[in-house]
């Protein structure tokens, strides 16, 4: 099997210098998949997907400010809007009109942001360990998202969550099977994090991420009123978003098509085939936007 042709690109977007990876499918008419990331990680999570996929779809992976290669300027504001602000920038800049999500974590409160401002820009969603629901916040994801910056010790214990320690725990937490997990993840992770003004952009989004539970309504509303094709492909052991979030989407989105697989929160690291299967699957299903 011969590797898809990847581009790695940088892109400017109201002065941050987005990069971005995109593959080269062979057909010039294949569908295209928005990859949004999550925390801590950046548009590398997605690296093996694209290599599985990326010959068959356009798959476009950018890094949000905060993350990965992307840079940004010294008093950028650090909170969810201003990241969907430049994610709905960078989609203008590629001139894409319709295309479908695959939103992990982050990439939820990012793209679901998209999706309200820009409806007719959603072909469908892939929801990999993505909440948009009450049900889906574990009793430790409620009590780091009720953190505040003035309350003592806070900013601390987010802190405590961006050592290498916090990372590398984030990918073993739920895991039945340590030795399917490649370290070079948690460590490339660690190394975007150590650089200058990381641990405070992600300080900042952590005592923000409760705009995101705000919008959960909002974004419940506009699943209902839209019910775009889903997809619902979920770690069912996930420290964070345990299973109810996955099963909550049901409730709005009854059509969509779930799967859960024994692992945590990264479940793309270990179950890699099965969910490019159900990806590859659920994208031929899509209608064709021309007819």
């Amino acid at each position: 099997m011969s590797l898809p042709l990847v581009h790695h690109r940088h892109i400017e977007i109201d002065g941050v210098e987005v990069f971005y990876r995109e593959s080269v499918p062979t057909r010039a008419d294949a569908p295209t998949l928005l990859l949004l990331h999550g925390f801590p990680s950046a548009s590398h999570q997605f690296r093996r997907l694209i290599d599985v996929l990326g010959d068959r779809y356009r798959m476009i992976a950018p890094d949000y400010p905060g993350f990965g290669n992307t840079t940004a300027p010294v008093d950028f504001e650090y909170t969810f809007d201003h990241l969907a602000d430049i994610t709905k920038g960078f989609v203008r800049r590629l001139g894409l009109t319709r295309f479908a999500m695959y939103l992990f974590d982050f990439g939820a409160p990012v793209g679901l942001r998209l999706a309200q401002r820009h409806p007719e820009w959603v072909a469908g969603l892939v929801v990999q360990n993505a909440n948009a629901y009450e049900a889906g916040l574990s009793d430790g994801a409620r009590e780091f998202t009720a953190l505040r910056p003035e309350q003592h010790g806070a900013e601390g214990t987010i802190r405590d969550l961006l050592t290498l320690e916090g990372t590398r725990g984030q990918y073993e937490t739920g895991v039945a099977d340590l030795d399917l997990l490649s370290p070079e993840s948690w460590l490339l992770d660690q190394h975007f994090l150590d650089l200058p003004g990381r641990k405070a952009a992600q300080v900042a989004l952590a005592f923000d991420y409760k705009s995101n539970i705000a919008c959960y309504p909002a974004w419940q509303a506009w699943l209902r009123k839209h019910t775009p094709p889903t997809l619902i492909v979920w770690g069912a052991n996930d420290p964070f978003f345990p299973t109810p979030g996955a099963h909550a989407y049901l409730t709005d989105v009854p059509d969509a098509e779930l799967h859960l697989f024994d692992t945590g929160h990264f479940a793309l690291e270990t179950h890699l085939a099965e969910i490019a299967s159900h990806t590859a699957d659920f994208l031929d299903r899509l209608p064709d936007p021309t007819r």
